[in-house]
């Protein structure tokens, strides 16, 4: 096990980067099979989904698409309840089929605002693809079709998530330590 210190934060290792690449393949093959004859549009939620969307689509296995929003709820540690887009997309949505890629759905909140926001484009369906999901935080009831890994509800960080825009490079995934 592996600590590191992140600002004012000690974080440990609680996945390690082969852990997240056998399960990346494995839903990456999950969805290749359920989207064969689609050609899907991926749309990555930024910052936190680059690095995971970037070895999703290297792992995919059919035709696609990726495009991305940048979306912002959170401040430190915490979400601030309230999201903005800073990137909107621009692909004509009109029947496709849409695959959001997000880094970890917790609440739920980001993912209900996409969905509704995305819906209004007329898209022959939404899906929902997450490296992280928090079931015991889960406040709307959207539907997460493909999961890496249900976590507890702890702060984490790496593999493209971050306390406070730092920690994205680590390789592995880190939980924050109570001090």
């Amino acid at each position: 096990m592996s600590i590191v210190k992140i600002k004012d934060k000690t974080f440990k290792t609680s996945i390690s980067e082969s852990e997240i690449k056998q399960r990346v393949k494995v839903v990456a093959e999950q969805i290749s099979r359920d989207m064969a004859d689609k050609n899907p549009l991926f749309i990555g939620v930024l910052n936190g989904s680059f690095i995971f969307a970037a070895d999703l689509m290297r792992e995919m296995t059919i035709p696609c698409e990726i495009s991305f929003v940048k979306l912002a709820s959170y401040q430190g540690t915490m979400s601030t309840g309230t999201i903005h887009e800073v990137l909107g997309i621009n692909e004509d949505l009109t029947n496709r089929t849409v695959i959001i890629i997000e880094d970890i759905v917790d609440t739920g909140h980001t993912m209900k605002c996409m969905i509704e926001s995305i819906g209004t484009r007329h898209p022959a369906s939404v899906h929902i693809c997450t490296l992280f999901l928090k079931p015991d935080k889960l406040q709307e009831d959207v539907k997460v079709d493909y999961v890496c890994f249900s976590i507890p509800n702890d702060f984490i960080l790496g593999y493209g998530l971050d306390y406070d825009q730092q920690g994205r490079n680590l390789k592995e995934i880190y939980t924050l330590v109570e001090e």
